[in-house]
């Protein structure tokens, strides 16, 4: 069975652990006397989060949890934005493409977005509001892996809302670093 919450747990525990040691990462995912285990998800995903931010500064928190990308339909994604590339031969066509907007791919003032307007996390469904975007930074890992593979080229995101942290929607920007079309 799917258990994303086993999942979360794994993937934080080792994105620590390759940044720093088992011990940091067993505290910050489990709490120091192991009570993160009994938590429900609501409130696991916000104390660890806050373990997490206690132990590294802002940019590692970040760089540990864009590792932390579950890869949940990555494949049928994938598959959506190739289509979209063989579809268009620049940005202004592919944003013009039905397809993409419904996928919440738009392109605006010479950048690239992805927008949602319901949270994609399965892990944030009990949780009402985060405390911080450091959760969130998993979707920018996602989405990185995502356009990388698709764009054949590096690719930095940017957050810029979440729908958890009390905006409207979620809005990542996607930049390519080198052109897409050769």
């Amino acid at each position: 069975m799917f258990d994303i919450r086993k999942i979360q747990e794994n993937v934080i525990y080792e994105a620590i652990k390759n940044e720093s040691n088992e011990d940091i990462a067993r505290e910050v995912v489990y709490g120091k006397s192991e009570s993160g285990k009994s938590e429900n998800n609501a409130t696991w995903v916000n104390s660890t989060m806050k373990r997490l931010e206690s132990k590294f500064d802002s940019a590692t928190t970040k760089k540990i949890r864009m590792k932390c990308q579950c890869g949940y339909g990555m494949d049928e994604k994938l598959e959506l934005v190739k289509e979209l590339m063989e579809l268009s031969s620049n940005l202004e066509e592919f944003r013009n493409l039905q397809k993409a907007k419904d996928a919440g791919l738009f392109y605006e003032n010479g950048s690239l977005y992805l927008q949602f307007n319901f949270c994609p996390c399965p892990m944030l469904t009990e949780v009402d509001r985060l405390e911080s975007d450091a959760w969130c930074q998993c979707t920018t890992g996602y989405s990185k892996v995502l356009f990388e593979k698709s764009f054949q080229c590096k690719v930095d995101v940017e957050l810029l809302k979440s729908i958890k942290m009390g905006n409207e929607r979620c809005l990542m920007k996607i930049i390519p670093q080198e052109s897409i079309w050769k």
